[in-house]
């Protein structure tokens, strides 16, 4: 098959312009002899707490064990029990509510705002009912999903949060989060973050973090992806291997300190495609200043499919975040959930409508503009 004029996202290219520091890191690794742990676990951490701002940060396996080692512990330490409900948007991706069902909680599928593709915050009160501990915003596609509606709603309410900041790294809020940082991650009581390949930092295989700004939290989430142990072979807790790889941590440690340059190529990006994208059948995203660090570019439309299709035919590339959501998903069948309204619905529209733009550093400014034109001309 004929590659692409224009390419999604091709990780050869991202991670090019690091290689010779990457290679010199994993070497640095493998010669040292320590395989697990280490310095630069160790060095990866302490940047994600001088990025959001939280005093805490534990590396862990991927992005999906950090959501779940955070509501495992409090599970485990008696800030939750077992049927509590999570408040999460109904069209964010399956492993939010993977999370919460492996922690013995009870989703509850919330309305999104359509125009952000967020949790709606000015409909939270209806997701509300006596057994609702957590909210967990989800910052989907780069766009920060916190304000003062959500703020005070949690602390009116006196319930937890933790971020789902898989795709938000970098993010920032006008809205200051409960303990005054600006950055998400460290918005909440706990942050996760995953470093999956294709995320706008990510690393040669999975990996993941949480942050917090509470030290018996980290404590416990430390412990319990080591086996829940607390020092050697003394274990504390039934827990498991979710340890982060060295190194994954070195190749990290490289390309985390482009965090906000990356964020910043993208939005010029994201910019063109704003300016010059002009077609009634194609609904743009609101374009944000440093709230959106633009994981993906999405428009909608009611012929999308058509339009992938017309785009593939052009040699542009396109993808589909997310096609199914969680509601409909096999997994899903017998599992004990609520679904607030007009929340399933609104994900069943968004799934059905969604079309993911090129916007990485696979893409220049020039192929931005003529992936515009392309659009523009879709008939």
């Amino acid at each position: 098959m004929k590659a692409p004029h224009y390419p999604f996202l091709d990780l050869k290219i991202i991670n090019a312009p690091y290689m010779h520091e990457i290679e010199e890191a994993v070497r640095n690794v493998v010669t040292s002899g320590r395989y697990i742990g280490g310095e630069e676990c160790e060095r990866l951490e302490e940047a994600l707490k001088v990025q959001t701002g939280a005093p805490y940060a534990v590396g862990v396996s991927n992005g999906l064990d950090a959501l779940r080692l955070i509501l495992r512990a409090w599970v485990d330490r008696g800030d939750l029990k077992k049927g509590d409900e999570v408040v999460v948007a109904s069209n964010t991706y399956i492993a939010s509510i993977l999370a919460i069902i492996d922690a013995g909680l009870r989703p509850i599928l919330a309305p999104v705002d359509m125009s952000t593709l967020n949790l709606d915050t000015a409909r939270l009160e209806e997701s509300l009912t006596p057994r609702t501990r957590v909210v967990m915003p989800v910052h989907l596609y780069g766009r920060a999903c916190w304000d003062n509606q959500l703020k005070e709603f949690v602390e009116k309410n006196q319930l937890l949060v933790i971020e789902d900041n898989a795709q938000g790294i970098g993010a920032r809020t006008t809205t200051s989060g409960l303990m005054g940082t600006h950055v998400t991650g460290g918005l909440g009581h706990a942050g996760a973050f995953s470093f999956y390949p294709t995320k706008n930092i990510g690393a040669v295989g999975d990996a993941g973090a949480i942050v917090t700004h509470d030290g018996d939290l980290a404590a416990r989430v430390r412990a319990l992806s080591n086996y829940g142990s607390d020092r050697r072979y003394h274990n504390i807790y039934l827990g498991g291997n979710c340890r982060l790889d060295p190194v994954q941590a070195a190749v990290l440690n490289v390309k985390l300190k482009d965090v906000d340059l990356v964020g910043e190529q993208r939005r010029v990006i994201a910019r063109i495609y704003d300016e010059m994208i002009c077609h009634k059948d194609i609904e743009k995203p609101i374009l944000g200043g440093e709230d959106m660090v633009w994981h993906q570019y999405v428009v909608r439309s009611q012929r999308r499919d058509e339009l992938r299709e017309y785009l593939s035919a052009a040699g542009v590339a396109t993808d589909v975040h997310y096609a199914t959501p969680p509601h409909q998903q096999p997994c899903m069948t017998g599992v004990d959930y609520v679904a607030v309204s007009d929340a399933l619905l609104q994900a069943e529209a968004i799934g059905g409508s969604v079309l993911s733009l090129p916007i990485s550093a696979c893409t220049s400014e020039t192929d931005a503009r003529e992936i515009a034109a392309i659009i523009n001309q879709f008939q």
